[in-house]
């Protein structure tokens, strides 16, 4: 538990020097039967939360494993807002899972805004060519402004293999 980098608890294993002024260590120590906020006492913190979790663990709470296999719970909006939000925000500490949903979040979305402004519904995209020229202008889009694979790109805009579409973006590109 110590490297949970989302959360605060590493910071509750420093001394009370090294911590942010805003953690109430008192609370939980309190609560734990820790009566001094020393070496000591940080290191019982730590055991006796680390048994805890152990002990939840080997529960198999339905809830604990949605959690340890994923990095959102909650409703689906709530989920598509925290991956606008980190579509909007990322940096350095957004990593993993988070950050390539919310990548694909944003790809779906040009794509479909793309695909509204052509005038194509789904059905539309499946009937025309692979190498159409608006599928092309989507793909050249889509690599261009998102993180998403030419394999990606080609199975959303049915494009057939991926070489099919990155060799029509590069074609189209080039005769500009």
């Amino acid at each position: 538990m110590r490297h949970f980098s989302w959360s605060s608890w590493p910071e509750y294993l420093k001394a009370s020097s090294q911590r942010p002024s805003w953690l109430r260590v008192d609370r939980l120590l309190g609560e734990l039967a820790v009566t001094k906020d020393s070496a000591a006492g940080r290191r019982n913190l730590e055991a006796q939360l680390e048994q805890r979790r152990e002990l939840e663990a080997r529960k198999e709470n339905p809830d604990w494993r949605q959690i340890r296999r994923g990095w959102c719970w909650g409703p689906e909006s709530f989920r598509d807002r925290m991956l606008d939000w980190i579509d909007r925000k990322k940096g350095g500490q957004h990593y993993g899972e988070e950050l390539r949903e919310s990548d694909e979040q944003k790809a779906h979305r040009l794509a479909s805004e793309m695909l509204r402004r052509t005038g194509w519904d789904e059905e539309e995209l499946k009937q025309r060519r692979k190498g159409d020229a608006a599928k092309v202008r989507i793909a050249s889009r889509l690599r261009a402004e998102t993180t998403m694979t030419w394999a990606w790109i080609s199975a959303r805009l049915v494009m057939g293999h991926w070489r099919t579409a990155r060799n029509a973006v590069l074609s189209a590109t080039a005769a500009k």
